[in-house]
């Protein structure tokens, strides 16, 4: 058996840089692109793709984002990520996002799906300046139901934090250290659910949309929304992938009008 520190490992680096609109700066290494395609809207739209196809043990994927002041953008991923079987080591993922002041950032990855024996370490780092605003999804699916996948293990550490002006403003971690899944039929391990999603919104007066989050929720998604001065957290979870998209899909369009990025149409 081939050692696992002797197989090849994909890494990829993509970041691009925004002012006003106008492109400033795209870096892109490895298995990491960004691209940037025409799109009809108030906001130009950035692509992230990892071309290796999936992440496994050892294998390092880092997207960014920097917006200028009063600078706008939509950041999606071009299909949802894909975490395998790992054997020797997690795969990690970063995602760094800076906005200035007068700003805003939509960051609406698609889903990441765990296969069974996934081992995957994330983390998501926000700084935002003054006003700025940010709209923040994950989404991660249990293994696809219409494939018949169970999952009996995963690995899987989730951590994202939103700093305004420096001061911490969320810190929000999740994990799953080598669930047995097959058992996890309390609610306290996601009451058998196949997939959930937080989605947060930090902006001033946020709070002020709790209510409309709330009245466009549907049946057979579990949801639980809170709110403080400046940001609203939103946790959902479902028995399948698709009612949970479509149920996020309607509240991204109350906290940003104007349509999903165009990739999640395609």
């Amino acid at each position: 058996m081939l050692d696992a520190a002797m197989m090849q490992r994909s890494a990829g680096v993509a970041h691009v840089a925004m002012d006003r609109g106008r492109l400033t700066g795209l870096s892109q290494s490895g298995s990491a692109k960004a691209m940037l395609p025409r799109c009809h809207g108030a906001a130009p739209q950035l692509v992230f793709l990892n071309t290796s196809g999936g992440l496994t043990a050892g294998d390092r994927l880092e997207y960014g984002v920097t917006l200028a002041p009063d600078t706008h953008a939509i950041a999606t991923t071009q299909t949802a990520e894909r975490a395998y079987r790992a054997e020797g080591g997690m795969a990690e993922a970063r995602v760094s996002l800076r906005v200035g002041a007068g700003g805003s950032l939509d960051w609406l990855p698609q889903e990441t799906i765990l296969f069974d024996g996934a081992a995957l370490a994330r983390e998501t780092e926000v700084e935002l300046q003054g006003d700025a605003a940010f709209l923040g999804l994950e989404t991660v699916v249990l293994g696809r139901a219409a494939m018949g996948e169970t999952l009996r293990q995963v690995w899987f550490q989730d951590r994202r934090r939103i700093r305004r002006d420096g001061r911490l403003e969320l810190l929000d971690p999740f994990r799953l250290d080598g669930l047995v899944l097959t058992r996890a039929d309390s609610p306290a391990l996601l009451d058998n659910a196949r997939a959930f999603a937080v989605l947060i919104l930090s902006a001033p007066h946020a709070e002020d949309r709790l209510d409309a989050l709330r009245g466009a929720l549907e049946p057979g998604v579990e949801t639980a929304a809170s709110a403080l001065p400046g940001r609203v957290v939103l946790r959902a979870h479902a028995a399948d992938a698709w009612p949970l998209r479509r149920q996020m899909a309607r509240l991204i369009e109350i906290l940003r009008p104007g349509g999903l990025p165009r990739v999640w149409q395609s």
